[in-house]
Formats: structure tokens, C-alpha cells, sequence
């Protein structure tokens, strides 16, 4: 008995012939046992036995899971159409026939498929303006794989998008299919880039509520400009358009648009087939307010409880973006206490007539939830230990959104990953949450050398070999050295975040410095130990104990007193606390939270020096519109020499440059000797206040302008208004490979006598 399905695949080039273009739909079944007829013609005969004929790339496994019936029960006529029709739906199959013979007292049924040709060879024509690897990258199709029509299709759709998506909007992809053998097929897509296409207008129409500007802010999708080349913008992406509708909804419905119609855009293509005209049309509808706001639900947390964490009240201006805030709130409320399944459910019953929206939110509370096993994976070189001591969250503990947040922060803040990406997994009949900690790792050794030329050093020379990670455990080693024709230093140290595996950090260090300055030389030799822990969550401290020998020689004449009473080798033995507290989200680049830190140094511990040093400083973040962030920080250092001693003058606030006041020189912030050099102050006061806002996102590249007020103040240039400096500027950060890079180009507002008017400067290392 046979029957032959109809083909999904048709080209001209596989096998011709009547057999291969069509299969018989009807199912003919003889019996060849008479006697098995007549012995019961009522009842259907038993399955003995189903065999496989014609497969070999597709696995009998594959096969037998799509079919109905099973050796040992009744042949059903139905059964066996439902298994020809769920073969042919996986799309392998060319022909499909069902046969069935005698066996064994009852039926044996035989499978005989033809299988699909395989992809033998895989390539592309016509393109010269795209690679064809990064257009393989865009694909889901290899060679080996079935050649099913609908996939090859779908990926000639997937090429057609890239190219848009690179503004060639009106490019082609063909298929083109040649036979190699009866088994295997080459396939060719056939591609026409055309022009490249920009969009040269974006018209809105039907809007009175909201304006195109404002509407066009929301979109991604925007017109060309010079700068396109950096931003992207000016492509037509028809996945991104459609996002941008979205938006556009979204932001009508912010303002009370309730009913607010977005229409399909209207492409046209401008003569020159060059630029694109795309028109949006708006139907915006009634502006609808807050009538009576409930919730139902509820019983872990009471009504009170709930309402203090919902923004939205009676009379506003209906705000679906708001209500969507209120409603995670109240969720990760609910996540915070172990409820992991809970939502909440927003019913709104709109009033027509008098243009309100009466809101109740229904909570769904579910059960406290757990934590089961947390997977990590992605890490070849990092020790899983020293992803899970970040962890904030082990197996056992209650689940916790914000803990699970936290984690995160901890993780990420490591700088020894590309990307981190935890998910929780819930397991509902166990009322456990599974974690799957994936990570993507990146290069976290650095080697780097350098030149350059400054005023100060003239030509320089440096290189630095920097491990955060030393052995997958989390050890940082830094060896630095850099020369000029007036400084040289070395200086090594080896960092262990978790020192004997305790959350303790140690750290060891040793440096030689020597520079030549205008009055005097300076050589210094010295070392340091430092230990710290954590206090609690945010809060850290630290204790570092460092002896240093500096030499001051080579004193000139027309040197100030001060400067003279430094000559000679004198030996500091100093002991410094700190304390912080760190919320930042962010350690490199934050964008919330604060920084806040107390550092104190004790210099007197035997040796030839003594003073203490004392420095309060204070970093705040706040997250603006857009993406944009509001920093404001500040710092207070006092020095003071006791035992009839004076502060050193290496000790002493040097004021001026891209980590204190932008704009000005080193240590011009500050007060000066009789000959014009700078010393150093005994106090300090800085605030710097920046608007930071994103550039290109997918570079992480963002712009910065700021103000910076402040100076270093001793008994002849005392702390006033009169002896504040002030500048402001601009400048770019970047998230480099190698690390934070900051150019920023500063402004002297109040110029003196011997100052620049700005001054350029980049550093590679961490932002404020």
C-alpha cells in the first residue's frame, strides 16, 4: 500500500518527472491475508511492527517522534494521514510512502521517505559593498542543512533586511538553486545592492497635542545629517520603524491619549532613487484624566502599603508610562519579601462621556519562592568562586529582586567581563528560583606603551603591564615604569580582592620615583601594605601602612625658605585609614548612586616627618532624561604638621589638572613661592558639577560639559572667594578596550598672570 504526499520544495532544479512533482493523497490499504479478513472484519488489525526505509541525514528519532501510531496498537487509516501530514510539516521530506504487509497475526507498517536534498556548497553573488562574512553572520542556513524552501526563503528575507538596515533599501537577494547530485544542491544567493538610500524627511501629520520635535525625540529612526556616518541615523530599517510607531504610541499615551492611532508609515522614494520621504499619520483622539484609583488582591502588604508606592492619583492626567513604573514598584515590592510570581494586573474602565479612566490593580501575589541552583557558565579562565563570593544571593536564601540586582552591580563592577547576564529561572511546583549566571569574559591583561611631550617633562616615554585578573582569582598585578628627560619611576603591586579566601583585601607595593623640579631634585624609594574589608554591604574600609625615604638635593639659590628647608634625605613612616560608602552602579561609568569617603594619614611612626592629612570627599550621580546623568562632587583636604614640623612639600594639595580643576596647569590653583613656583597648599576645597549625556551608545561613547570651582589655600593665600578658581569646558569619555579614556578641554574663566587661556588634557584610568 502506498501513498505519496504533495512536495513543498519545487525548483527547476531538482528531479523532474511526474513522480516528483506531485504525490497521491489517498491512502489505498489491501489486505493480502484473506483469512486475516474474514477471521474478523470488525475489528482493525494489531500494529506489530513499524520500520523506517530511505532516511539517512534525518535521525529515526526525529522521525518515530512524529508519528501517532505504535507497534501493539490498532491500525487506524486517520492515524497514519496524521503521521504523512506532521512528516511533511517538519519540511526534510521530498516524497513520503506507507506501506503495509502481513505480520505476524497482524500488520507491519513501512515508512519510506525521500529526504530532501542537502546544501552542499553555499555562496553569494553581486555583493561589493557589504562582505560577504559579515553577510554569513546574518544567515541561519550552512552548508549540510536540509534545503528547505521556507528556510532559504526566510534567509533571503534576513539578507534583504541587513542591507537596509546598512541603507541600500532597495537591494534584492535571489535564490538560485543547481543540482550537484541526486542528494545535494548548490545554492547561490543572487544579490542586487542598488544605491544607497537615505532618508532625507520625516513629516508628521494629524498632531496638534504634541509636536514633531518631540515626537521625532522618541524615534529612532531619524532623518540624515553630516554626522549620520557616527550616529547611524538617516537609514530605514523597516524593524526599527515599526519599533518607532511604538514609541510614538507609548509617548501619546504618556500625556492621556488613551485611544491614540499611529497609521503604517508612507515610504516614498525620491526621483534620484536616492532619498527617502517618510510620512507618519496621527489620530490622537480624546486627552483622558484619572478618575478613582484601587487595588484588589492584596493580602500580604496592606492598601496603605501599596498606595505608598503608586505615583498615579485621582485628577492626573491618565499616564500609561507612569502607571507601568507604579506597577513594578509594587512588584519588586512583593519580589523583595520572595514572591517572585507576583503581578499585578491593570484594569482600566474608561468613561467616555466624561473623559476618565478609573484604575484598579488587581494583585497577583503567588507564593514565596527560594533559591535553587545557581549555574554559572561562560568563565574559561575565571574561578567560579570568584563570580559566586559577588553573588549577594546562595542557594536556600529567599528570593530577592533587589539582592539579585545587587549581584549584578557586583558582578559587572569586577571589569572582568564583556557582558553578564543573570537570569532567574522559576521552578513552580518546587516554589524554587533557579539562577543561570552567564558570563562573556574579556581580555583582562593590558600591556601599553607610550610617548608624549608636556611642558613640564618635555618628551616622555612610559609603558605599564597591568592583570585584574592574575590566574582566573581575582588578583591584580601592576608593574608601571616611565621616563622623561626630568622624571623617572617604577612602581609594582600585587592586589588580592580576597585575601586567604576571606573577605579581607591585602595588597603589597614598592615605587622609586626621581624628578628633576625647576628649584630642586626629588628621589624617592618606597613601600606599602594595606589591608581592608567590607563593613556591609556599601560600606568598606581600609588601613595602609607605607614608609617612604625621599632626598631633596640640588637646591637652587634663588629656592623660598620653605623649599630649603626640605633639602636633605628624610624618612616617612605614615599610617592611613579610610572609609567609604559606595552605592554607585557603576564603578567606571555610573550613572546612579554615590560615592562618599573619609581618608586619613598619620605621618610620624618613627622617621623624620610629621603631619596628618585628612580628606573628605563626595561623589553623587543622578539618572536625567534620555539617558543623561547629573554628577556633583566635592572634596575637603586639611594638612598639618606638628612637632614643630611643616608639611612636606610632596605632601602638600597641588590643585590643577583633569582630576581637580580642568583648565588649569598643575598646582595653579594654588599658592606660589617668591620665584612663581608653585607649592602646594595646606588646604584644599574642589566641587565639579558635569552634565554627562550619550554620543554613540553602541561604543560607549558619551559627551561631558562642566564646571569646576575651587583651589589649594595656605597662611598667604588664605581659603576666600578672591583665591577661587573657576573653569568650564567640555570633553568625551570613552569606554575603551583599554579602559576609561577621558579628552576634556577646559576653560580658565579668571586668567592670571603666566595662565593659558585652556587647556587640553586626556588621562586613561577611572572617572570621577
Amino acid at each position: 500500500m502506498t501513498h505519496k504526499g504533495p512536495k513543498e520544495f519545487k525548483t527547476p532544479c531538482l528531479p523532474s518527472g511526474a513522480g516528483h512533482f506531485f504525490a497521491v493523497l489517498a491512502l489505498i490499504i489491501s489486505f493480502l491475508l484473506t483469512g486475516l479478513l474474514s477471521a474478523s472484519a470488525e475489528t482493525s488489525p494489531i500494529i506489530k511492527m513499524i520500520e523506517l526505509r530511505g532516511n539517512r541525514k534525518i535521525s529515526t528519532d526525529t522521525i518515530t517522534s512524529k508519528i501517532n501510531s505504535k507497534e501493539g496498537s490498532p491500525f487506524s487509516k486517520n492515524a497514519v494521514q496524521e503521521d504523512i501530514r506532521k512528516l511533511y510539516g517538519i519540511g526534510y521530506f521530498d516524497d513520503i510512502r506507507v506501506e503495509i504487509e502481513a505480520f505476524e497475526g497482524g500488520v507491519k507498517l513501512i515508512y519510506a521517505v525521500m529526504e530532501k536534498p542537502a546544501i552542499i556548497s553555499l555562496d553569494f553573488q553581486g555583493n561589493k559593498e557589504l562582505e560577504t562574512k559579515n553577510i554569513r553572520e546574518k544567515i541561519t542556513l550552512t552548508t549540510g542543512a536540509i534545503a528547505n524552501l521556507a528556510l532559504i526563503t526566510d534567509n533571503a528575507k534576513k539578507i534583504i533586511v541587513y542591507y537596509q538596515s546598512e541603507g541600500y533599501w532597495l537591494a534584492t537577494a535571489v535564490p538560485v538553486i543547481n543540482k550537484v547530485s541526486d542528494d545535494g544542491i548548490a545554492l547561490t544567493f543572487q544579490i542586487e545592492e542598488g544605491p544607497k538610500v537615505s532618508i532625507d524627511e520625516i513629516s508628521i501629520e494629524g498632531n496638534e497635542a504634541v509636536s514633531d520635535r518631540e515626537i521625532k525625540h522618541v524615534m529612532k529612526t531619524g532623518e540624515w545629517w553630516i554626522f549620520s556616518f557616527l550616529t547611524g541615523s538617516g537609514v530605514y530599517s523597516e524593524e526599527q520603524i515599526r519599533a518607532d510607531l511604538s514609541r510614538i504610541k507609548e509617548l501619546y499615551q504618556s500625556k492621556g491619549y488613551i485611544y491614540v492611532a499611529v497609521s503604517e508609515p508612507r515610504v516614498t522614494l525620491g526621483p534620484d532613487r536616492k532619498d527617502l520621504y517618510i510620512a507618519i499619520s496621527i489620530s490622537e483622539g480624546d486627552q483622558y484624566r484619572v478618575g478613582s484609583i484601587k487595588v484588589k488582591g492584596n493580602t500580604v502588604f496592606s492598601d496603605a502599603e501599596l498606595y505608598e508606592q503608586v505615583e498615579t492619583t485621582s485628577g492626573q492626567i491618565f499616564n500609561r508610562t507612569a502607571l507601568k513604573k507604579d506597577i513594578d514598584k509594587i512588584i519588586d515590592l512583593y519580589m523583595d519579601r520572595g514572591y517572585a510570581r507576583a503581578d499585578v494586573d491593570p484594569l482600566v474602565d474608561v468613561n467616555k462621556e466624561q473623559r476618565t479612566a478609573d484604575i484598579t490593580l488587581s494583585v497577583i501575589e503567588g507564593g514565596i519562592f527560594r533559591i535553587g541552583r545557581i549555574d554559572i557558565t561562560g568563565n574559561i579562565k575565571t574561578r567560579d568562586k570568584v563570580i559566586r563570593r559577588e553573588m549577594r544571593l546562595d542557594e536556600g536564601d529567599i528570593f530577592s529582586k533587589k539582592l539579585l540586582t545587587r549581584s549584578f552591580q557586583r558582578i559587572n563592577n569586577l571589569n572582568y567581563f564583556d557582558n553578564v547576564d543573570i537570569r532567574p529561572t522559576p521552578k513552580a511546583d518546587a516554589q524554587l528560583m533557579d539562577i543561570d549566571v552567564k558570563v562573556e569574559e574579556k581580555l583582562t591583561g593590558m600591556l601599553s606603551i607610550g610617548g608624549g611631550y608636556s611642558s613640564v617633562d618635555k618628551f616622555m616615554i612610559m609603558g605599564e603591564v597591568t592583570q585584574t585578573n592574575l590566574f582566573g582569582r581575582g588578583l591584580q598585578l601592576k608593574l608601571k615604569a616611565d621616563f622623561s628627560a626630568r622624571r623617572s619611576n617604577y612602581n609594582i603591586s600585587l592586589r588580592d580582592p580576597w585575601f586567604m579566601d576571606e573577605p579581607v583585601s591585602a595588597s603589597i607595593g614598592v615605587y622609586n620615583e626621581q624628578v628633576d623640579y625647576p628649584d630642586y631634585d626629588k628621589k624617592a624609594v618606597g613601600g606599602n601594605i594595606s589591608f581592608g574589608r567590607e563593613l556591609s554591604e556599601y560600606v568598606s574600609g581600609n588601613i595602609i601602612y607605607e614608609i617612604e625615604q625621599v632626598e631633596i638635593t640640588n637646591v637652587s639659590d634663588n629656592a623660598s625658605l620653605l623649599t630649603r628647608d626640605q633639602e636633605g634625605s628624610k624618612l616617612t613612616s605614615s599610617l592611613s585609614p579610610s572609609i567609604w560608602r559606595d552605592t554607585r552602579d557603576n564603578y567606571l561609568d555610573p550613572t546612579s548612586g554615590s560615592k562618599n569617603a573619609l581618608y586619613l594619614t598619620l605621618a610620624g611612626l618613627g622617621g623624620d616627618n610629621h603631619f596628618w592629612k585628612a580628606t573628605v570627599d563626595s561623589g553623587w550621580f543622578f539618572p536625567v532624561i534620555w539617558n543623561t546623568t547629573f554628577g556633583l562632587h566635592g572634596r575637603y583636604g586639611y594638612a598639618r604638621g606638628y612637632k614643630s614640623h611643616e608639611v612636606p612639600l610632596y605632601e602638600r594639595f597641588y590643585v590643577g589638572g583633569i582630576n581637580t580643576i580642568r583648565g588649569l596647569g598643575f598646582g595653579e590653583g594654588g599658592p606660589v613661592d617668591e620665584e612663581g613656583e608653585v607649592i602646594g597648599g595646606l588646604q584644599q576645597m574642589i566641587f565639579n558639577v558635569e552634565y554627562i549625556f550619550p554620543i554613540l551608545d553602541e561604543m560607549k561613547l558619551k559627551g561631558v560639559v562642566f564646571f569646576d570651582y575651587g583651589g589649594a589655600f595656605d597662611k598667604s593665600y588664605g581659603l576666600s572667594e578672591r583665591n577661587m578658581r573657576r573653569t568650564a569646558g567640555a570633553g568625551i569619555r570613552w569606554m575603551s578596550p583599554l579602559g576609561p579614556l577621558r579628552l576634556e578641554w577646559g576653560f580658565n574663566l579668571d586668567q592670571r598672570e603666566n595662565e593659558g587661556e585652556d587647556k587640553l588634557e586626556f588621562s586613561l584610568g577611572g572617572f570621577f
